[in-house]
């Protein structure tokens, strides 16, 4: 079953539910997917629609930080829970330590020893860690690697 396919399932088993919260997330997410699709014209394969659910992510969480600066506190747990639920849809993630084995291997394969191929070595890692890790967390842990 594709990541769509999985998103309608339990879209659907929320309807008959009656999980309003966790329906209204899903349709937020398929509507950014459709949407995606009017504009390509056709059906989006699983790591376009994996990119879509990442960018959703982390839509919340830049909000998230936010309203916790604002004090907000209930427009946080609301998003906190929405993140909780549009997780389930990526892949397991990365720890740390598996994150660093992967960027100084790509390191060492492409030879870079200083920032100024930073962005090389991040077009490397990029693909291979794609939804599976934070980029944030991928971008601190090149540059202190190319320090």
């Amino acid at each position: 079953m594709n990541l769509s396919e999985r998103l309608n399932d339990d879209m659907k088993q929320a309807m008959k539910n009656q999980d309003k919260f966790k329906l209204t997330t899903i349709r937020m997410v398929r509507a950014s997917i459709k949407n995606l699709e009017i504009d390509l014209k056709r059906p989006l394969d699983d790591n376009e629609v994996l990119d879509i659910v990442s960018r959703e992510i982390k839509q919340r969480k830049d909000s998230l930080q936010e309203f916790e600066k604002a004090g907000r506190e209930d427009l946080a747990t609301a998003l906190r829970a929405e993140i909780d639920i549009i997780s389930q849809y990526l892949p397991a993630q990365l720890t740390e330590e598996e994150i660093k084995a992967i960027v100084t291997q790509t390191i060492q394969e492409l030879g870079a020893s200083s920032k100024a191929e930073m962005g090389k070595v991040m077009g490397a890692l990029l693909p291979k860690v794609k939804g599976r890790a934070d980029g944030k967390l991928v971008n601190q842990l090149v540059q202190q690697f190319l320090q």
